[in-house]
Order: C-alpha cells, then sequence, then structure tokens
C-alpha cells in the first residue's frame, strides 16, 4: 500500500495532486489547516481522506503515527502575495518542514518529495540547470527554500528516505492567486479595465499548474534523486501570454505594452534544462501556451463571483502588470 501525506493539498498547485495521485493507487492523507473543501472537482478513483493541523504548531507527530506514510509530497508554506518574497515567516516554514521530514522518517516513511523554486538559482545564468547552475537567490524566499534543499539532501542518507526535490518554474492556472500576471490579465482585462504593461520582451518557461501537479506526482512515484526541475521546453515572452489573453478576451485594444518600466534587475531570458524530468522522472508537459491559457481562462472565468462584461465600460480604473 503507497499511504502518502500531502501538506498543501488545497492550494493553487495542492489541489492540481490529487487526480494523479488517485490514479496511481495512493491512498492519500492531506494535512490542512482549515476544514475547508480541499477539491472543487470531483476526483477520479476516490477521494483523500482530510485531517486539520497547523503544521507549525500542532501535534505533528500524533498524526504522522497514526497514518505511518509511505510517501511525503510536502508544498504547503507561506505564500502571501507579495509578501512572501522577503516574510520572516519563510524561516518558520524551513524549521517545519526540517521536522516534517524528520518525523516522516522517524516513523517509517520512505520517499519523500519537496517544493522548491526556481528562484533557488542564479538568474544571471539565462538557462537553469540543476546540476551545473550555482544556487544564488535574490530573496528571502529563495534562501530559504535553497537552505531546506541543501539541508535535505544531505540529510536524507542519514534518515534513510529517498528525496526528489521539484524546482518548480512559473506557474499559471485558473485557481491562481490575484494579482500575479496571467491571473491578474484575464481579471482585468475581462472586467474592461485598461491594462498597462512593461514591453514584455523577458521570457520564461511557463507551465500550467495541472501539468505542475502531475509532474510532482510523477516525481514521488519515481526514484529520482536531488533537485528536478518542474518546467516546460517551451520558453515565450510576457509580451506573447499578455497578447495570448487579449486576443482571446477581444481585449487587444486595452493592452498598453511599453506603459511601464521594465526592472533594471529583470533577466531577458530565463529556460530550464528539464532532461531530467523527461528522462529520469518520465514526465512531459501536455498543455502549450495557448491550450493552458485557454483553460485558465474558462476556468478562471465559469467559477468567477462576478464577470463584468468586458466590453461595456471602458472607463473602468487601468491595472498595471510587469
Amino acid at each position: 500500500m503507497k499511504r502518502v501525506l500531502v501538506t498543501g493539498g488545497s492550494g493553487f498547485i495542492g489541489r492540481e495532486t490529487l487526480s494523479p495521485l488517485l490514479r496511481r493507487d495512493f491512498e492519500v492523507h492531506l494535512v490542512q489547516r482549515s476544514p475547508a473543501t480541499t477539491h472543487q472537482n470531483p476526483i477520479a478513483g476516490g477521494a483523500p481522506v482530510c485531517h486539520q493541523l497547523d503544521l507549525l504548531e500542532g501535534d505533528l507527530e500524533g498524526l504522522i503515527r497514526r497514518i505511518k506514510p509511505t510517501h511525503l509530497l510536502h508544498l504547503a508554506w507561506y505564500v502571501e502575495q507579495p509578501a512572501f518574497w522577503s516574510s520572516p515567516a519563510n524561516l518558520d516554514w524551513v524549521a517545519a518542514s526540517l521536522r516534517l521530514l524528520r518525523l516522516f522518517a522517524l516513523h517509517g516513511g520512505a520517499r519523500a518529495v519537496l517544493a522548491g523554486t526556481c528562484a533557488e538559482y542564479d538568474w544571471r545564468h539565462s538557462t537553469l540547470r540543476e546540476t551545473s547552475t550555482p544556487l544564488a537567490p535574490r530573496t528571502l524566499y529563495g534562501q530559504a527554500k535553497a537552505s531546506l534543499f541543501e539541508i535535505s539532501r544531505a540529510a536524507a542518507p542519514h534518515l534513510g528516505i529517498s528525496l526528489g526535490w521539484g524546482r518548480i518554474f512559473f506557474p499559471y492556472g485558473p485557481f491562481d492567486r490575484p494579482g500575479r500576471l496571467v491571473s491578474a490579465a484575464i481579471d482585468h482585462l475581462s472586467a474592461g479595465e485598461a491594462l498597462e504593461c512593461t514591453d514584455g520582451e523577458q521570457a520564461r518557461p511557463f507551465i500550467f499548474v495541472e501539468d505542475v501537479g502531475e509532474a510532482l506526482v510523477a516525481l514521488l512515484d519515481s526514484t529520482a534523486e536531488g533537485a528536478v526541475n518542474i518546467a516546460t521546453r517551451e520558453v515565450v515572452p510576457v509580451r506573447q501570454i499578455v497578447s495570448t489573453i487579449s486576443e482571446m478576451l477581444e481585449s487587444d485594444d486595452l493592452v498598453r505594452f511599453g506603459a511601464v518600466a521594465s526592472r533594471s534587475d529583470e533577466p531577458p531570458l530565463l529556460s530550464a534544462d528539464v532532461r531530467r524530468l523527461y528522462r529520469e522522472v518520465g514526465f512531459k508537459p501536455r498543455f502549450n501556451i495557448r491550450a493552458g491559457i485557454a483553460k485558465t481562462i474558462a476556468e478562471r472565468l465559469s467559477t468567477a463571483d462576478v464577470v463584468g462584461d468586458r466590453a461595456s465600460d471602458r472607463s473602468a480604473p487601468t491595472r498595471q502588470i510587469g
């Protein structure tokens, strides 16, 4: 029996791991701080068991002792926008994550995957590779994740566990937080609000969140050790992302490229080496950028409480995104 403990399973990425886990015959146990619904869509193959617990303060050892998970998928973290980049709460989550990993191993756990970020890397390198690109985070969030990776990797052999680390690149999807690139563009353009942007020439490997969830589960169910980039080979400029959204929403006239100055420290190009993901994990993303954006728009607008007529109010406030 493969029994997995998932933290952050009701979050933006975590919700996309539940169906893949059940399809792979995992018995799924979710830890979450509140008793809220864990997934808004039906889950094929059964349903997870939910446990209400604060990972920072609750009886984590008692829970793990009862469940005795064979696998751990740790996605929970402090993610309030934009505070998470510099919040001291990152320190709390490093400590909580190390305790979680140790208790998991102590009570018989065998295979763990933790969520990392491309913000761990030195962005002065345009192609980010797990095996050769230095870790040189520019934010406290990135440094916290990089430090957790280094300690966890060193500790894994002594704990007697197999450890994978999924470095996630630029995810987007229908349930993303307001204010991020794709969600902001959809929300504002669908409401008829003008959108001021940079020139949008900076290019990134954006990846649809369903592919992120599938990739993390594939990594958990593999034997790959260490860091694995969770990304796509498709690198597209921000301008193309916004233009695709405005085209699909028939709102091209609302977008103002070049109205916002680009940040001087913004790398013009970032790409991911995905050979480990493709070859060792055996996963390739299914969604190209147009398919991912189309699904994001359809699901985001269908679940919005109020969606204004995007063509009806050309005097609505102007928004700015990078």
